[in-house]
């Protein structure tokens, strides 16, 4: 396996301003990425794929290659992030598997990604998604309707009261896509009908979108450090 690891970072950022490199407990976001990825045995090369000069700045002090630039027309708000790893591959056509780690999720460790890796070359599967359960069942969850009305997501419920009850459901944490590249050329996605989930655990999964989701990871890494 030829694998390239790709780090996707662009400079802006609405919720939490300058996110990507942030210190997040002395380190930017993105360092955390790039270190786990650097220290697997999986991993042939780190790429940063970027629009803005500081975030590249960054990443090479951190022991990323930036080899490009990301166009802006695929570094806008709307962009589709597969278009970012096809972008990427088409500048770097030596690799056969690619995995992408977005910077968003800087609990998921080396561990994980050699784990994902070796988990699916057994399961001779092109593709693989990182995935952790969802402990509110979408049997108890609803629309609110313009009406007030609650509307069930879920028509056809499980008939329980109990959770423990209820069969276990799993969401993409984000932490982890992995794919064979002439596979993901054709399907355009990382998930499609061959793509098999790799579980994770609730800590290593979290992914920062908003200032409490950063509170919540200063918080879980803080306490492994005081371990």
């Amino acid at each position: 396996m030829n694998l390239l690891a790709l780090i996707p970072a662009r400079g802006a950022s609405k919720r939490i301003p300058r996110k990507n490199i942030k210190l997040l407990n002395g380190k930017p976001l993105i360092g955390w990425t790039i270190d786990e990825a650097l220290n697997t045995s999986s991993i042939k090369r780190v790429v940063v794929s970027t629009d803005d000069e500081e975030i590249a700045s960054i990443a090479k002090t951190l022991g990323a290659d930036v080899p490009f630039m990301r166009p802006n027309k695929i570094a806008e708000d709307g962009s589709p992030g597969i278009d970012t790893a096809l972008h990427a591959i088409e500048q770097l056509s030596e690799f056969d598997w690619l995995i992408l780690l977005q910077p968003t999720s800087p609990l998921r460790t080396a561990a994980d990604i050699d784990g994902i890796v070796r988990f699916c070359l057994e399961q001779n599967s092109p593709s693989a998604v990182s995935i952790s359960q969802v402990h509110k069942n979408p049997n108890w969850m609803y629309q609110y309707t313009e009406s007030k009305k609650l509307q069930p997501i879920i028509f056809n419920r499980m008939n329980t009261s109990c959770q423990q009850d209820l069969t276990k459901t799993y969401v993409l944490n984000g932490a982890l896509y992995l794919a064979r590249i002439d596979w993901l050329k054709e399907q355009k996605s990382f998930v499609g009908q061959e793509t098999l989930g790799y579980v994770m655990s609730p800590e290593s999964s979290v992914d920062i979108d908003t200032q409490i989701d950063w509170q919540w990871a200063e918080f879980l890494i803080e306490r492994s450090h005081a371990k």
